[in-house]
């Protein structure tokens, strides 16, 4: 059962997340609330797996509970949600770990799939801010590569699909490799850019310049 955590400070978007993650038989939803002050101790006694993360709310936003989140809870796995593609916020949100960055726009379902997705060590991110990313990122890049880090033709290959929002099941799909198998070449690259997230990878190798 993957427990769940809304953050989020439109309360009739609260209880209909709520009533959707119900219907969802490996799913639960173990609370809701409408800002981030808390969220310590929030963590702390609850122990979920995903937070659905509002990037705007009052008090205490969606950035700055990430942060607290992943610097006390690096495993709990946060989605972030907004309604806007701003290239600030979005920097910011990858930048500090967000596992996932997901408009409020699309459908429900796409939601669930990136919970899955997210479960599953991959990195849900609507096209249009996975093209974002890569173009924020790429106007971040070092000149200098990093001449320490050495990833196989392989490991290259499917980082360079996660920088352009692949995920797993897509990159295995493109080629022609089973799940298993990108997500071993995706932990040894992982230990090679010392990061433990498709974000941080993300983030390291296009300021790196390795892709």
């Amino acid at each position: 059962m993957i427990k769940i955590i809304i953050f989020d400070d439109n309360a009739a978007r609260r209880e209909g997340l709520n009533l959707l993650l119900s219907a969802i038989e490996e799913m639960t939803c173990i609370g809701t609330y409408s800002d981030c002050r808390d969220i310590a101790q929030i963590l702390n006694r609850n122990k979920p797996d995903v937070i659905l993360m509002d990037i705007n709310m009052p008090h205490v936003d969606g950035i700055e509970g990430l942060k607290i989140s992943k610097s006390l809870h690096p495993d709990i796995k946060v989605i972030m949600q907004t309604i806007f593609e701003e290239e600030t916020k979005i920097l910011a949100a990858i930048s500090n770990g967000a596992d996932g960055y997901i408009l409020k726009q699309k459908s429900p379902m796409k939601l669930i799939d990136g919970i899955n997705e997210v479960m599953a060590g991959g990195a849900p991110m609507t096209p249009t801010v996975a093209k974002k990313v890569l173009k924020l990122f790429s106007s971040l890049k070092s000149t200098k590569q990093n001449k320490e880090i050495e990833l196989t033709k392989r490991e290259h290959e499917i980082l360079t699909l996660l920088v352009e929002g692949y995920s797993y099941k897509m990159i295995a799909d493109k080629i022609h490799i089973s799940y298993a198998t990108v997500n071993k070449h995706v932990s040894n690259t992982y230990k090679k850019l010392q990061v433990n997230s498709v974000a941080a990878a993300v983030s390291k190798a296009i300021k790196l310049g390795i892709v």
